[in-house]
């Protein structure tokens, strides 16, 4: 019984950045509340698209509306995070932010606004989320010891994963029961927790090897990737896997259509991977202890790849949900080795940059891989779309494994920057 307890308590997450550091505490809090309200909108934008179409393809070509801002202000929004007080630049992207679920409670409100509106929105809210994300990334190693990342990332994920598992049920239900408008409301009600949290944090000056944003901080950022294959890798294998395989364009099309669904059915689906990548963050403990953290990136791309192709073989929608629960559980994984490593091995000054680059793949990657399923899937159907996806993934992870054999040796207790150096802060 001593010998369970033990395991209990090892495998457990850690929970100490959230004890040790008010700051911390309170930014995770409105990040929690706020992301719910996020994924509601996420959810119903999609949805509404979908109920004016009737295309596939319209709703994968809302991550096309937001690929460019998503490039652009990915990675000069990264260059601004490492050049200003980022406490004062999160204050601006919220408040953009919260400008767009306005506007979109407003053309519900309406009785829903023509269909590029919806796009234009899209395309602000990921330009302002881009400049965003980066930012409060490059946040976190200033709010908790370099010894404590992978802790804050697993809870980072933890909370990440509830509001992705609450938002869409929500949204669901909300969408069924009262309309596009009930949802956006709720979107931007939660906005009070953005503001509240990023106004009680201290203020939070970019470091040592900041400088001026610009074209050339944003090259200066991208050669001490490309001098990395180390930090390299964190970005293409993300780009494999959610360029192939990623499946959220086509959740109204299975949940309609293969599984003959509703709104209800749709809101399971998108909360399915974040309720496997919930269960990982309750065993972060054992998880924040792997110190191979390379090969467990690995083996985690791996076992996506696989989820989404048993996707695309079943009409059963228990079937469904148990691939993109482990999908999810295994993508979580890949999520916070990777976003450790990242902050582990970039100097502070550099952050911004580094962690800008980082949303522009993991954002941008998803939206075309939203476009991939959503036009194969226009022709040869959902379940072909998602196998090969899921396959081509999976012979990537292996090539690209096999290619840098070093990504795979990576220890976390001795993290390498190889022959980049950081850089000499120049104001």
């Amino acid at each position: 019984m001593n010998g369970l307890a033990r395991l209990i308590r090892a495998a457990a997450p850690d929970i100490s950045p959230l004890r040790d550091s008010a700051p911390y505490r309170r930014l995770f809090a409105g990040q929690v509340v706020s992301l719910i309200g996020a994924q509601i909108t996420q959810v119903a934008v999609p949805l509404q698209v979908w109920e004016a179409t009737g295309s596939t393809l319209a709703v994968s070509m809302l991550g096309v509306a937001g690929l460019a801002p998503l490039i652009v202000f990915g990675l000069y929004g990264g260059a601004i995070a490492d050049a200003v007080d980022r406490r004062k630049l999160a204050l601006v992207t919220g408040g953009v932010m919260l400008l767009v679920s306005v506007v979109l409670l407003a053309q519900a409100t309406a009785g829903g606004g023509p269909l590029w509106l919806l796009f234009v929105c899209v395309a602000v809210q990921a330009g302002a989320s881009a400049v965003d994300s980066p930012t409060r990334s490059a946040i976190l190693p200033q709010l908790v010891g370099p010894g404590k990342l992978a802790a804050a990332n697993n809870l980072r994920q933890a909370g990440f994963q509830f509001g992705v598992i609450t938002g869409p049920l929500i949204a669901g239900v909300v969408v069924g029961a009262g309309g596009y408008g009930w949802a956006y409301g709720l979107d931007v009600i939660s906005f009070a927790a953005v503001f509240y949290s990023v106004l009680r944090l201290p203020s939070l000056p970019p470091g040592d090897g900041g400088r001026r944003a610009g074209l050339a901080s944003v090259m200066e950022g991208l050669r001490f990737l490309a001098g990395n294959r180390t930090l390299l890798m964190t970005f293409l294998v993300d780009i494999n896997a959610m360029v192939f395989a990623a499946p959220r364009a086509l959740f109204p099309a299975l949940a309609y259509g293969v599984y003959g669904g509703d709104a209800t059915t749709a809101g399971l689906l998108y909360a399915a991977p974040a309720v496997g990548a919930l269960a990982v963050t309750l065993v972060g403990g054992a998880v924040a202890r792997v110190n191979r953290q390379g090969l467990g990136v690995v083996v985690s791309i791996g076992v996506w790849g696989a989820a989404i192709a048993l996707l695309g073989v079943s009409d059963v929608l228990w079937i469904g949900l148990a691939a993109l629960f482990a999908a999810g559980a295994a993508d979580t994984v890949s999520a916070i080795y990777r976003s450790t490593m990242l902050q582990a091995g970039t100097p502070s000054g550099m952050q911004g940059r580094l962690q800008g680059a980082h949303i522009v793949v993991v954002t941008g990657g998803p939206r075309l891989g939203d476009v991939r399923t959503g036009a194969v899937a226009g022709v040869f159907g959902p379940g072909a779309s998602l196998i090969s996806g899921g396959l081509i993934c999976v012979a990537g992870i292996v090539t690209l494994a096999l290619a840098v054999p070093s990504f795979m040796r990576y220890d976390a207790r001795a993290p390498l920057r190889e022959d980049a150096s950081a850089p000499r802060s120049r104001r």
